[in-house]
């Protein structure tokens, strides 16, 4: 088999020349093949696209030469390749979101900037909010032709969360809450406060506080779905450090309380609980024993997600087509919480 940019990272590591050639890119950098274990199901092409710029168009071109695989001219000579049979193909429900307007915090990058996009893309006024003016104006400009309001605005302040429901002019028909910081992989016996402080900040009490100031829209309209992104770290104590996992599990207890106490008034709350997504969300391992203990268990998950796959799964809770689901917490990580 002549390796491309079109296989996937499986048939690359199967492949000896192919694992030979990732092998030595790798140590170069300081790593192990091991670590793409979980992106086996991705094409090489998707790991250029997912890396965040440290994985280039011109390093993959460089493992094809290396193998002597088929460059894209090759390729494309040939037709267009097929989607690798994991590959994700979003499809556009047109209108499903005409005339609603959704606040989407952290859409300038992943989760958040798939679910701006998507929404908007879908007919919505989207309400796009995240800590990064840059981010967004390279969001809305690739969305031109959409109903965008981009606001950078900090969720962990009033003024901020203020200027974020003003922008929605009285009407907002669903918030997802999807900006989110990771910790530093340290067990509480090596949690500082500085992290633990900055992660339950940003992560509980941002959404807390924008739960809290969409309510009264929602209760006057007697309608609003409220989409909260957790974590499977809200769901088993093996995914990240203390401060992380704590605060989703605080995540996933807003949620279902919101759900109950709003049931019957037109308001839907739901979390979604991702696994691995490649996102621009750095971890770093502070801690020997975080890394030695956390580091083993990714090795045996399942696959990373794309960014969409997430969206898919948040936008449906967003739209009427939940009509009958509050107070779910939706496990999207390709059946990490089913092992």
């Amino acid at each position: 088999m002549a390796l491309s940019k079109h296989n996937t990272i499986g048939e690359w590591l199967a492949d000896p020349a192919g694992n030979a050639a990732l092998s030595e890119l790798l140590a170069k950098a300081g790593g192990s093949v091991d670590s793409l274990g979980p992106a086996k199901s991705f094409t090489l092409a998707q790991l250029v696209s997912m890396s965040q710029g440290q994985f280039t168009d011109e390093m993959a071109d460089a493992l094809i030469t290396a193998v002597g695989g088929e460059t894209e001219e090759a390729v494309g000579e040939q037709g267009v390749a097929a989607p690798a049979p994991s590959e994700f193909i979003e499809k556009i429900t047109p209108g499903r979101f005409a005339g609603k307007t959704v606040i989407v915090t952290g859409a300038g990058s992943g989760i958040g900037r798939a679910t701006a996009s998507r929404v908007a893309r879908e007919g919505g006024r989207v309400i796009a909010v995240d800590i990064s003016r840059e981010r967004l104006d390279e969001f809305a400009a690739a969305h031109s032709d959409a109903e965008i309001v981009a606001l950078a605005a900090d969720i962990t302040d009033d003024a901020g969360v203020a200027e974020i429901v003003a922008a929605a002019e009285g009407r907002i028909d669903g918030l997802a809450n999807v900006a989110g910081i990771m910790d530093d992989m340290t067990p509480v016996g090596e949690v500082t406060d500085a992290v633990w402080n900055r992660v339950f900040n940003v992560n509980v009490n941002g959404t807390m506080k924008l739960m809290r100031a969409v309510i009264p829209a929602m209760q006057k309209a007697a309608a609003g779905q409220i989409v909260n992104v957790a974590s499977e770290a809200g769901l088993r104590g093996s995914a990240a450090g203390a401060a992380y996992t704590a605060s989703k599990h605080a995540v996933i207890g807003l949620t279902k309380s919101a759900a109950f106490m709003y049931t019957g008034s037109g308001i839907r709350v739901n979390a979604v609980c991702p696994g691995g997504v490649a996102t621009n969300i750095e971890a770093a391992f502070a801690s020997p024993l975080g890394a030695e203990r956390i580091q083993r268990a990714m090795a045996i998950l399942p696959a990373v997600a794309q960014s969409d796959q997430l969206a898919a799964s948040i936008t449906w809770l967003l739209s009427d087509d939940s009509t009958n689901v509050s107070g779910a917490i939706l496990a999207s990580d390709g059946g990490w919480s089913a092992a």
